[in-house]
């Protein structure tokens, strides 16, 4: 059963893409707790991968909850294909909005929640002012882009302020952390603050035991907060 407190959360990313249904059955399975599609354009980042018709072809497949993450250089024009596609939470980056706070209100107006994400050079001056309308505020511990990276362990002090940040002023919002998260990272990852995790390459890596390396996932960052 799913933690109250601890949430794993797959980028479909080291997923096969051919099967990217059959993988999202076998990961609702495991006991993740939502699934994030990693959605990148060429330009923000120098990959591409999915559009919002892929996503809405797995909907049906699974009860989980779906996450956008929008790693594009104008996400505005396509908020509403990804709410419609199904997913609950749409996250755009705050170096990627022209009008950050115009954003984030169009997401939640969809009936979506609205999350924000900071690359490793960005510091949270860039949303402090938006909070009002963040229901998750996502630290990148990589530059986005690609899988398989390198956890940045410099990132732990912007996430130990971004949960001071958020304990002030947005209790109700999650802070996660996307990038390089696996069984030797997520504990210091939460030690910092972080309460929802982002893997791929890690939980993907055995395909065979995908439901215990979501247990290995969540047991190490519930050790780290006793």
């Amino acid at each position: 059963m799913a933690d109250a407190q601890i949430r794993i959360v797959p980028s479909v990313l080291p997923a096969d893409f051919a099967r990217l249904g059959d993988e999202c059955q076998a990961l609702e399975k495991a006991g993740v707790d939502r699934i994030q599609w990693d959605v990148m354009d060429g330009n923000f980042v120098p990959n591409i991968t999915m559009g919002p018709d892929i996503v809405a072809a797995c909907r049906p497949l699974v009860g989980l909850g779906f996450e956008a993450h929008l790693m594009v250089s104008d996400p505005d024009p396509m908020l509403g294909r990804w709410v419609e596609a199904g997913c609950e939470l749409v996250i755009v980056h705050a170096e990627a909005c022209r009008h950050l706070h115009r954003t984030l209100s169009v997401i939640r107006d969809s009936g979506a929640r609205a999350g924000v994400a900071l690359n490793p050079a960005t510091p949270l001056t860039a949303v402090e002012h938006v909070l009002d309308l963040v229901d998750l505020l996502l630290v990148m511990t990589v530059n986005p882009g690609f899988g398989g990276q390198h956890y940045l362990a410099s990132m732990e002090p912007k996430l130990v302020a971004a949960r001071a940040m958020l304990d002030r002023h947005a209790p109700a919002a999650e802070l996660e952390v996307d990038g390089g998260i696996g069984p030797a990272t997520i504990g210091a990852a939460a030690a910092a603050g972080a309460r929802t995790f982002c893997a791929g390459s890690s939980l993907f890596a055995d395909r065979d035991d995908l439901a215990g390396t979501v247990a290995r996932l969540r047991s190490r960052a519930r050790e780290a907060l006793r």
